[in-house]
């Protein structure tokens, strides 16, 4: 819930989102950012032909961390499918959860992407409260220029993760990361009682505020 109530009010204080649109409308504006953001960056052509091939994407614009002893992150992100033809669906939207133990001392914010390789890995999340790394395969994802494509897409490697934290992307751990469905939201930004399944695989719905997301998406992802 704390974290829910962070991450809300970090969104309504980011520059550039109108302040009259709702936190999802804003979430989705903001994980337009993050994916450009990411696509952008010089080192990061892996993650573009991952994308390419990928069955889904889930971003989180703003990921809290803090702790002292025992830590712990959380944020809300967005999901949304790729299908066969390479079209993305519109958002669902998810909430993550992580917890730690270790001396940990301050508090960071960062931004996340988990880049979902697999069927497996789609429909588990989409299942509802999946732990990367238990239930899902999780790696840290590749970066540079000279990596070879068929070492990215080739691994059995469910999902693929990249975060931001001081003003770049690198590569981020997400073992023990929880991810469940924030089912209120979905509700709220349709208008009508809505399911992940039923938004990014049937596609029973859309919306256009969401259409520069997925264009960013598609533009990001390497020919």
């Amino acid at each position: 819930m704390m974290t829910s109530v962070l991450a809300g009010a970090l969104l309504l204080m980011s520059p550039g989102l109108s302040a009259a649109a709702s936190e999802q409308e804003q979430l989705v504006e903001k994980a337009k950012m993050t994916v450009d953001a990411l696509a952008a960056q010089s080192d990061m052509a892996q993650f573009r032909k991952l994308l390419a091939v990928s069955k889904g994407i889930v971003v989180f614009p703003q990921v809290l961390k803090a702790g002292f002893i025992i830590g712990g992150a959380g944020g809300t992100g967005v999901l949304l499918g790729r299908d066969g033809a390479g079209n993305w669906s519109a958002p669902a939207f998810y909430t993550m959860g992580q917890a730690s133990l270790g001396l940990q001392i301050g508090a960071e914010a960062k931004e996340l992407v988990l880049v979902i390789m697999t069927d497996k890995g789609l429909e588990a999340i989409i299942k509802n409260q999946v732990k990367l790394g238990g239930d899902l395969s999780a790696a840290v994802g590749p970066m540079g220029k000279n990596v070879g494509a068929s070492s990215t897409t080739n691994m059995d490697v469910d999902v693929f993760s990249f975060a931001k934290t001081a003003g770049l992307f690198i590569g981020a751990s997400v073992e023990g990361s929880v991810l469940d469905a924030k089912e209120d939201w979905l509700n709220a930004y349709y208008g009508q009682p809505v399911t992940a399944h039923d938004v990014v695989i049937e596609r029973k719905v859309d919306k256009a505020q969401a259409g520069p997301l997925k264009a960013s998406l598609k533009a990001a992802e390497a020919p």
